[in-house]
């Protein structure tokens, strides 16, 4: 029993005390050891419909961490990625360099070759140490040496005799020379090819009397415009006639008196040179810079009649061909006029 002014508490319902009449304060509901106090503000709805991500009023999230346009963020690359660095410009040098030395390599099998003057005998249309470009692409169509042009063709065998020159330079100058050559990229190492210009082809007839020109199935040359200056077409070495087989070519230097061409070694095929000899023909002076001209069959070669004996062979062909015929068609014409006598 309390004394004066006191109030008894009644103990409240089970689950939580209450407040005291006339007290201000709320009663605060005691929850389940383990469950949210209820004084935490509500998670979430599962939905995402909370004010974190409720939509503002521009229509995008307010709080979401996803830029709105979906491009990925700086740490959106999958896990391991790495970024390709380009190659350096020395581990692509050897690459490159392979792929020139091929492509020069097959410019110079199938296209173009370059080769170096080692005489004086194409003078004055070529000069000692002109390089020139050799076309080796037109004979494998078929195509064959013709009159008028400058040929490079490998040693038939003695031409060159004991004037090969040699190199003073040392073993490894000669050796990077014939790498070098082998590719293309400088003039042959060997020094086993000739170059002259060709007089007459398989099939012609070809001949030159001391104090006269060179003639070509009958018909004269006129040779001014390429011979040496103050030369003479063959009178140190008169020749023929002589009759060029197929497939052969008679060829001769522009500088007559220092070239030791087809009328020096006619103990060898009447001095004829095989067409399957011939690498290409020389078509421009590429070195030096102040000498680069082209390599122009001369008009000369162009008269008229000069290919005559070729062009009389079809017309020999069908003539003898034609005899035959008309002897069966005659023999055909008597008996069939023996009969109707009879």
């Amino acid at each position: 029993m309390g004394g004066p002014g006191a109030t008894d508490a009644a103990p409240g319902p089970a689950g939580g005390p209450q407040a005291a009449p006339g007290s201000s304060e709320t009663p605060v509901p005691l929850g389940k050891p383990g469950s949210p106090d209820a004084s935490d503000p509500p998670a979430d709805p599962p939905d995402g419909s909370g004010s974190s991500g409720s939509p503002d009023s521009s229509g995008g999230s307010s709080g979401g961490s996803d830029s709105s346009d979906g491009e990925d963020g700086p740490d959106d690359k999958p896990e391991g990625a790495k970024d390709k660095k380009p190659r350096s410009f020395w581990r692509e040098l050897p690459i490159l360099v392979g792929i020139a030395l091929l492509l020069a390599l097959l410019i110079k099998t199938f296209l173009v070759q370059a080769f170096s003057i080692p005489s004086d005998s194409m003078q004055n249309t070529l000069q000692r140490g002109d390089r020139v470009l050799v076309d080796k692409l037109t004979p494998w169509f078929g195509a064959e040496p013709e009159r008028g042009e400058v040929v490079v063709f490998h040693d038939p065998g003695g031409w060159l005799g004991g004037e090969t020159q040699q190199s003073d330079s040392g073993p490894l100058a000669r050796g990077v020379q014939r790498v070098l050559s082998f590719i293309g990229l400088m003039p042959s190492a060997e020094e086993k090819d000739l170059i002259k210009r060709v007089i007459a082809v398989g099939g012609d007839t070809v001949e030159c009397q001391k104090g006269g020109p060179v003639k070509v199935n009958g018909k004269a040359l006129n040779e001014k415009g390429y011979i040496f200056p103050g030369g003479t077409p063959c009178d140190d070495k008169p020749f023929g006639p002589i009759k060029v087989p197929k497939g052969r070519i008679w060829v001769m230097g522009d500088h007559r008196q220092d070239s030791l061409d087809s009328r020096y070694h006619q103990n060898l095929n009447n001095g004829t040179v095989s067409v399957d000899q011939v690498v290409g023909r020389a078509i421009v002076i590429a070195w030096p810079v102040d000498r680069w001209s082209t390599l122009p069959v001369p008009g000369t070669f162009d008269q008229s009649g000069l290919g005559a004996a070729a062009s009389m062979a079809p017309s020999a062909l069908g003539f003898v061909g034609a005899v035959p015929i008309v002897l069966w068609r005659r023999r055909r014409l008597v008996r069939k006029a023996r009969v109707t006598v009879d």
